[in-house]
């Protein structure tokens, strides 16, 4: 309270942002406490080579005889190299932090599962800790046991002392509460499952909210490339007015669009709630591996063979190339570019077919879980036992592997290797984490019921996420797709209007007037230009494609059939846009 008896007002404005940047600066101090290399090394090794970048960038800027345009890019090159060494060790907290979080919520649910056998609470912990798929995660686990086993600390003590040394506030406040009930006398299993419903709330609320930062992001990333699309219309178009070097002047713009399109990528890729939908391993390559693997080793001989065929026919080598070249003569060179590239489309195709039916059976696994854990406590029985009735009931797409499944328990395999073989033949990452974990809980006592009905409602609650992913990855790829095609319009449409005033110029001779050239005509090289304009295409299409590829969660391969798409919707406005000009002209 103030002498006056009001509250003070709360800091807003100014001092807000100083707030900000105080805790910012602080959160990168403690990043340097954290950091595994010591900081005088990092000093030598990192941030001095750096400094010395930024100060080459400076001096280049400076005194290089180069045009406004081309030196703004050579100063923020040495700017970008000394701020990404000086915030790495935040970068690196950062990661850490996020590789914390991605998975909170299933190892979380492992926890209950374990905690619900009959096993010792600290081996709980020692189990997880063995899930090399958990990563961070994993290692926190470990750090936990090891200051049980090796300082003979009690597991509340343990906990208590990494909530307060862990990156991720989520975590932290999760052991933060478990060690405080475990110190009041409450079990694990009974602390864990009174904190299941709290848990599925905080991971749909942090999924939601990054769902919701991805649509920010999106709008932002289009004003951004917008900005920057007219800022390359400028440099195509302000040189045959100021006779400055087109090529370099177009070249050092492209640079920055490049520079942006990096930090959004890097940004999504932050941002992007971590759910893959794909259970990828070495052990055993599926029909879906082998297929996707044959399609992507095929379109990619296929494209190489067609880009070998076109540097041939740029050549003119052999009567091959000869004959290839006289077809080259008459097609754009956006269209040279995106033809070659065409089969790579064909890996993602099958990807997409296969998605399908993972997310079908997705769909299915949690009412057959839940069937599974019922069946097997009203009747006693081994699973085995309880799979022989129930697969003879409809589980849509899941019914091939439920029965695979009982077939293999039946010929006395092994139950780990036969659930191994049913989770990798579903491809599906959601049904083999919690396959894993009914299969543990299972193996250790815990109640078959309790089991199927926890990982029944976790996995029901992550599919109507997914759901909303989905459609934030729909809104993300129109706008991509979109983007492109106006981003390639104006580019050729700006390189034709020069070519329209080139054309003028000499038509007209203008160099006969007294008041002196207006129009520098000779400063251009149309086809490198024409050129550079078809890369930033292609580049576009590459971080486009790997920004859809990090929204939806999918297999790999998906990105190449969005590259391909992209670059056949840039390349296609790029030669209407020609077309329709040059008929323009004509008229």
């Amino acid at each position: 309270m103030s002498e006056t008896g009001t509250e003070p007002e709360p800091d807003v404005g100014f001092g807000a942002q100083k707030r900000q940047l105080r805790q910012f600066a602080s959160s990168v101090l403690d990043a340097y406490e954290r950091m595994p290399m010591d900081n005088r090394k990092y000093l030598i090794t990192v941030l001095a080579p750096t400094v010395l970048l930024f100060l080459l960038g400076v001096g280049g800027a400076v005194t290089l005889p180069l045009p406004v345009l081309v030196r703004i890019p050579i100063f923020l090159l040495g700017a970008l190299m000394l701020l990404a060494g000086m915030l790495y060790p935040r970068l690196l907290v950062e990661d850490q932090r996020r590789g914390l979080e991605n998975q909170l919520h299933l190892v979380i649910t492992h926890l209950t599962v374990l905690s619900t056998t009959n096993i010792d609470r600290v081996e709980v912990f020692r189990q997880l800790g063995r899930q090399k798929e958990y990563g961070e995660l994993a290692v926190e686990m470990r750090r936990v046991t090891e200051l049980v086993d090796t300082w003979n600390q009690s597991l509340d003590d343990a906990l208590q002392r990494r909530s307060r040394a862990v990156p991720s506030k989520e975590l932290g406040d999760f052991f933060d509460r478990l060690a405080y009930s475990l110190n009041a006398g409450q079990s694990l299993d009974d602390f864990l499952l009174g904190e299941q419903q709290t848990m599925i709330q905080r991971y749909i609320t942090v999924y939601e909210g990054a769902l919701g930062n991805l649509e920010v992001m999106k709008d932002l990333y289009l004003s951004m490339i917008l900005s920057m699309t007219f800022a390359i219309i400028n440099a195509i178009v302000l040189p045959i007015l100021t006779g400055t070097d087109a090529t370099m002047t177009i070249a050092a713009v492209i640079v920055l669009f490049i520079f942006v399109q990096l930090g959004f990528y890097y940004v999504i890729r932050t941002i992007s709630p971590h759910d893959p939908l794909w259970y990828q391993q070495e052990e055993y390559r599926t029909k879906m591996d082998r297929q996707i693997d044959i399609a992507l080793y095929g379109s990619v001989a296929l494209a190489l063979f067609f880009i070998v065929l076109l540097g041939t026919g740029t050549v003119g080598w052999t009567p091959v190339g000869q004959a290839v070249q006289t077809v080259m003569l008459d097609m754009p060179i956006p269209i040279l570019i995106a033809a070659p590239l065409t089969p790579l489309a064909v890996p993602g195709l099958v990807a997409r077919h296969h998605e399908n039916s993972i997310k079908e059976r997705d769909e299915e696994y949690p009412g057959f879980i839940r069937a599974l854990g019922a069946s097997e406590s009203a009747k006693q029985s081994t699973t085995r036992a309880v799979l022989e009735t129930l697969r003879e009931k409809d589980f849509g797409i899941l019914s091939r592997e439920i029965d695979r499944l009982y077939s293999r328990l039946n010929m006395r395999v092994e139950p780990d290797r036969s659930w191994f073989f049913f989770t990798a033949e579903t491809s599906s990452y959601l049904i083999q984490k919690f396959s894993e974990m009914y299969l543990v809980g299972r193996q250790m006592g815990g109640t078959p019921k309790q089991l199927g009905e926890l990982i029944s409602e976790n996995m029901n609650e992550v599919i109507k996420l997914r759901r909303q992913r989905d459609q934030a990855t729909v809104t993300l790829i129109g706008v991509l797709y979109g983007i492109t095609a106006s981003a390639s319009f104006a580019f050729f449409i700006g390189l034709e209007v020069v070519e329209i005033l080139a054309t003028f110029s000499s038509d007209l001779n203008l160099a006969q007037f007294e008041f002196g050239q207006i129009i520098y005509a000779g400063v251009y090289n149309i086809p490198v230009i024409e050129y550079l304009l078809s890369m930033i295409i292609l580049f576009n299409a590459v971080l486009s494609a790997l920004m859809i590829r990090m929204v939806d969660g999918g297999h790999k391969v998906n990105a190449y059939l969005h590259f391909v798409v992209l670059v056949w919707i840039g390349a296609g406005s790029a030669v209407l846009t020609s077309s329709l000009a040059g008929a323009l002209i004509s008229v």
